[in-house]
């Protein structure tokens, strides 16, 4: 990007209301090997990034302010007014100490030690999980702020975020942007927290649920990638209809034992924690 052109985008963003500023900063390197603007990397994290946890969807309301057209770098956005589904694939970029404690599009500060991400018509504040095309590695983020503005960018995620993806170094990366739905989030709670309601059709039998939707697509979708990611659990891994629900579940399983080892494989490598369920 040419300098000019760098500072017509600062002077633009600027006068954007809802935003706090241009986004994807963080990936657009100097010749001198520096960040755009300074942005980039903390001197040193407070924490321990990897212990970050995915954000926790929950179903809150969406803020009237974030869901009015708008115009930026002369394209216009129509957000979305209401929580539906939403999958679409391109380019993940990340903002980092520059922006951090500066107000986002919610009218919250943001922090670049939680996951969160600006995105340009995705409700606010709404989650999504973002999944890496090439590692397949997955996060959750709460949407939180608009951007970016520019027309190969999908998605600017935050600085851990990016960092749980391993795209710091190479600034961005291709990823596919999911929404989860309010319904999904209640859902999956539900069955978290009462796995007896939940029991597998096979007496005797131990299953682990990965996850229920009212959705068919959506639990699909995560079986789809539970079969990636987890190959020697392909043949196991199924979508059943039960109570309406439609319920990802891995198994059987020789015992309780092999459910729980099995269940720490998963829930490091989709982030998720599975649920054990037998008669």
């Amino acid at each position: 990007m040419r300098a000019s052109s760098c500072l017509i985008l600062v002077a633009v963003l600027s006068m954007l209301a809802a935003c706090a500023g241009p986004r994807g900063a963080g990936d657009t390197p100097r010749r001198s090997g520096g960040y755009y603007l300074d942005d980039g990397p903390p001197a040193a994290a407070p924490v321990d990034l990897a212990a970050i946890a995915d954000a926790q969807p929950r179903a809150e309301p969406i803020k009237a302010s974030t869901a009015r057209p708008y115009t930026a770098l002369g394209q216009r956005y129509v957000p979305m007014t209401e929580h539906r589904a939403y999958s679409a694939t391109g380019i993940a970029s990340w903002y980092g100490k520059r922006y951090h404690g500066r107000p986002t599009a919610s009218g919250e500060p943001y922090d670049m030690f939680a996951m969160t991400a600006a995105h340009p018509l995705l409700p606010i504040p709404s989650y999504a999980r973002v999944t890496r095309v090439d590692t397949q590695r997955s996060v959750v983020v709460r949407i939180n702020d608009r951007g970016p503005f520019l027309a190969e960018r999908l998605i600017d995620l935050s600085y851990v975020a990016a960092y749980k993806l391993d795209m710091l170094g190479a600034g961005q990366a291709r990823v596919r942007v999911d929404s989860i739905l309010p319904h999904d989030v209640a859902t999956t709670r539900t069955s978290a927290s009462t796995p007896a309601a939940a029991s597998a059709p096979q007496a005797d039998a131990v299953f682990l649920q990965l996850g229920a939707f009212a959705a068919p697509a959506n639990a699909q979708t995560l079986a789809e990638r539970a079969r990636a990611r987890l190959p020697e659990f392909a043949g196991l891994t199924s979508v059943l209809e039960q109570d309406g629900m439609f319920r990802v579940r891995t198994g059987p399983f020789a015992d309780r034992t092999a459910a729980m080892q099995a269940a720490q494989q998963i829930a490091a490598l989709l982030d998720l924690q599975p649920v054990v369920l037998s008669r």
